[in-house]
């Protein structure tokens, strides 16, 4: 290693698992989205799909000043190995020197359920106690275990179509959580009397029907990030205040919002705000008890950045990790063979 060399920290998902609460990784995100809504740079995600084998590689990144930090997210799944690979790289925003390289696996359902999380905090009736899951996957796990920081939840239905699932998935956060956590066979059953309702699933079509919701509940969907996924049917879309994490996404790859859109129940307008205004204050959340609220979270480098950072102070704090080494460019880019 040579004096200019970086020394990047690189911490394994193993070492990342456990070393921040739930609410660790919602104040960190709530304030990533904060930067945004104040200017701050982030992109929607880039897919690259292939067959034979298929497979998908994605990534996406953002700049957040205040934390001093930039990156993003990059993954395969599919192809050959039949798995998924998530990495996240992590630079100093003011000297673009590497900080970290985290695998970001264990991370992936709390810096995501994270983000619901805070939009749940801004656009959910403060008094919300009923909350409806549909899906029982990790990402259900990540979203209910960042939701039950910022409401104090007493019923909590899990719906998803497999009954061993939904079963096992309320045993297991009815140990954890003060609320009664129990399955039910339906998603109208789930909804019924729900203030918030969270779909984390990988469908197709919708998982609800719309009418069923009343008036004054919140939605966060988080499983409809490309076209052709859709969690909610348009009849939700329209009736809500439609909040995307990232506004462009809307009409990027946000499933159900361009479903809707291509059935002509809506405009490119409809879109409210994105969640970084609302938690900036550049936009209202809710402003009625009575009104339906929609956050339609695909995934972005805002809660992968904000979230990375945290995890690399605390492994610092707690001397976690090994390091490895980038040359600068300056001496690396000298086109000389070895």
């Amino acid at each position: 290693m040579t004096d200019n060399e970086s020394e990047t920290l690189f911490l394994t998902s193993e070492q990342i698992n456990g070393l921040a609460s739930p609410a660790d990784y919602v104040a960190a995100v709530r304030d990533g989205y904060r930067q945004i809504g104040e200017g701050a740079p982030a992109s929607p995600r880039q897919k690259f799909n292939r067959t034979d084998p298929d497979g998908m590689f994605t990534s996406y990144a953002a700049l957040l000043p205040d934390t001093g930090a930039m990156g993003g997210y990059m993954y395969s799944s599919g192809f050959g190995a039949g798995n998924a690979w998530f990495m996240t790289p992590l630079f100093d925003a003011e000297s673009g020197e590497p900080l970290a390289v985290l695998d970001g696996a264990s991370m992936n359902p709390f810096k995501t359920g994270a983000a619901g999380a805070v939009a749940v905090d801004e656009l959910a009736r403060d008094d919300a106690t009923t909350l409806a899951v549909i899906g029982s996957g990790s990402q259900a796990r990540g979203q209910l275990h960042t939701t039950a920081t910022v409401r104090d939840l007493d019923d909590i239905r899990i719906f998803s179509s497999t009954r061993a699932n939904r079963e096992a998935f309320a045993d297991e956060f009815d140990d954890q959580l003060s609320a009664d956590v129990h399955a039910v066979d339906s998603s109208t059953a789930a909804l019924d009397g729900a203030e918030i309702v969270i779909t984390a699933t990988r469908a197709s079509e919708p998982v609800f029907d719309g009418d069923d919701l009343e008036p004054g509940t919140h939605v966060t969907a988080m499983g409809q990030y490309e076209e052709g996924n859709r969690e909610l049917d348009t009849e939700t879309i329209e009736r809500a205040t439609y909040v995307p994490d990232l506004r462009e996404r809307a009409t990027y790859d946000a499933g159900a919002f361009l479903a809707a859109l291509e059935e002509g129940a809506i405009t490119e307008g409809h879109v409210h705000a994105d969640l970084g205004e609302v938690v900036a204050g550049e936009a209202s959340g809710r402003t009625s008890d009575d009104e339906i609220t929609v956050f339609d979270s695909g995934g972005t480098g805002i809660e992968t950045v904000a979230a990375a950072h945290m995890l690399y102070e605390r492994a610092l704090e707690e001397e976690i990790g090994s390091t490895i080494s980038f040359a600068p460019a300056s001496e690396a880019l000298t086109g000389r063979l070895p």
